[in-house]
């Protein structure tokens, strides 16, 4: 694949993963009450941010820098899987306690992947 269309793959699949998580997250708080269509937001954003981080790693060519961009991309993807697997955890037990609190656990989990989002905009711009 040419750079350029690399580039594009990159940028529009990790816009989609913003879109989709911020949507799954912010959805999930408003209702204060997590339900399956969140989670599927959750994995649909996980699935766009793993193809768009695996595009921008080709086209640096690395699939991990030890650096802050790095090191924030990747604990923030492990935190997205580790985040809808637990919500799927959470509804499969239909534990209730849970289903109304986890909220707080998505909102903490989405600030934390904003930090990759914002420094590779930051980094990428500066290039």
């Amino acid at each position: 694949m040419m750079p350029q269309t690399t580039l594009i793959y990159a940028i529009v699949f990790i816009n989609l993963a913003c879109l989709l998580y911020t949507i799954g997250v912010w959805a999930e708080k408003i209702r204060r009450r997590l339900e399956w269509w969140h989670v599927l937001f959750f994995f649909s954003g996980l699935i766009c941010d793993t193809i768009g981080t695996t595009a921008m790693s080709k086209l640096s060519g690395s699939l991990f820098k030890l650096n802050f961009h790095g090191i924030t991309g990747n604990t923030a993807i492990l935190l997205m899987l580790f985040h809808a697997v637990w919500a799927t955890t959470v509804l499969i037990k239909k534990n209730e306690k849970m289903i109304l609190k986890f909220h707080r656990f998505s909102i903490i989990v989405w600030m934390i992947w904003l930090i990759p989002m914002i420094s590779g905009m930051i980094y990428g711009g500066t290039r």
